[in-house]
C-alpha cells in the first residue's frame, strides 16, 4: 500500500490527549493513532450516508406515470 505524508497543525490539547492515548497503549505512535482516527471518521460517515439513505423516499410504480404528475 502507498502512503503519503500529511503535516497537520494540531492543538497542544489534542497533543496531550494523543500522546495520553499512546502511553496508554492504545496506539503504537501517533501516525498509528492518526490512521486510526481517519479510518474511523470515514467509516462513521460511510454509515450515516447509509442511514440517510434509508430514510429518504422511494418511488414504486409506473416511472412515466408518476413522472407524468410532475
Amino acid at each position: 500500500m502507498t502512503m503519503t505524508t500529511v503535516s497537520v497543525p494540531l492543538p497542544d490539547e489534542i497533543m496531550h490527549q494523543i500522546e495520553e492515548l499512546i502511553a496508554l497503549g492504545k496506539a503504537s505512535n501517533k501516525a498509528d493513532l492518526i490512521r486510526r482516527a481517519v479510518q474511523k471518521y470515514l467509516e462513521d460517515q460511510a454509515v450515516e450516508a447509509v442511514l440517510k439513505a434509508r430514510k429518504e423516499p422511494t418511488l414504486t410504480g409506473n416511472l412515466d406515470k408518476l413522472a407524468s404528475r410532475l
